[in-house]
């Protein structure tokens, strides 16, 4: 075994050079580069290790790199193959097991691509809502929210109020003059109240300080604060605090993945259940 780092540069080098500027060809797949406890590396294991472009000096680290790794392998592997026994070296149940694993789950997951129904209405989604509401409660506090984020040099009291009063207004007019307004005035708008979002979220766009975010929010329409860099104004369109129950929109995507979950597990309960009948009906198997 050769392990000195003059030894392992003196084979990267011949293993560039031997290959002549194609770093990986297997021109000469025979080529031997390393030996270990009677394990050979050979030049095309070294294949892909160095992408097109890298430069000479990251090349030679990237294989040395590699060669050092490969021996260590095998310098452990031995150790363990010198200081278990034969009943801890055995892997054979294991890997039988993992294979099979790895081939039911390839292909039921190309049966589930054939023959999953995907589309899920919204009235299915509504259904289920409906019959699963102990399983939707809020373990944290949302909100539908417009806000306003004013720098302070723009902080004019003008400015300020026509913010406030478009803000407050529910009229969609003067939605679009809120905006109008935040892109003339270079303020940072979010006029969106028709989602919920999480409170969590808001507070990293406004410094909302409180010790208690459920009474806060509790009948709460109108916020506003400032700092060194921005007046800040949020209108609260709804709040629902936690250990509610959520509300539908909210969970519209979530319960889609729940609907689409529960098909694939009853669509492979009805393949296993086949495929079962079918091999019984055909004597395909046999129990002693």
């Amino acid at each position: 075994m050769h392990t000195r780092p003059y030894l392992i540069l003196s084979l990267v080098a011949i293993f560039l050079i031997a290959t002549s500027c194609k770093l990986f060809s297997k021109k000469d797949e025979g080529q031997l580069i390393a030996e270990c406890y009677g394990n050979y590396l050979y030049n095309d294991d070294l294949d892909g290790i160095v992408q097109p472009g890298t430069s000479a000096n990251d090349s030679i680290a990237a294989v040395k790199q590699f060669i050092d790794n490969w021996i260590r392998q095998q310098i452990m592997l031995h150790q363990a193959e010198n200081n278990l026994d034969n009943e801890q070296k055995n892997f054979d149940d294991q890997i039988r097991q993992y294979r099979n694993s790895l081939i039911i789950y390839a292909y039921e997951t190309e049966l589930i691509k054939q023959k999953l129904d995907t589309l899920v209405s919204p009235q299915q989604i509504e259904d289920f809502y409906n019959s699963n509401q102990d399983n939707f409660l809020l373990l944290e506090n949302i909100v539908r929210v417009k806000y306003v984020k004013i720098p302070a040099v723009s902080a004019k009291p003008d400015v300020l109020k026509k913010a406030e009063k478009l803000l407050r207004s529910n009229n969609a007019d003067d939605n679009d003059k809120l905006l109008d307004l935040c892109q003339s005035a270079i303020l940072t708008c979010f006029t969106d109240d028709e989602n919920w979002i999480r409170f969590d979220d808001l507070l990293r766009e406004v410094p909302i300080k409180t010790d208690d975010p459920e009474q806060f929010l509790k009948n709460r329409n109108f916020y506003q604060a400032t700092d060194s860099t921005y007046v800040y104004m949020v209108k609260f369109s709804e709040v629902k605090t936690k250990e509610g129950v959520s509300p539908l929109s909210f969970e519209t995507a979530r319960i889609r993945d729940l609907i689409l979950n529960r098909r694939k597990i009853e669509l492979m309960d009805k393949i296993q259940q086949q495929a079962f009948q079918e091999a019984m009906n055909n004597n395909e198997f046999t129990v002693y």
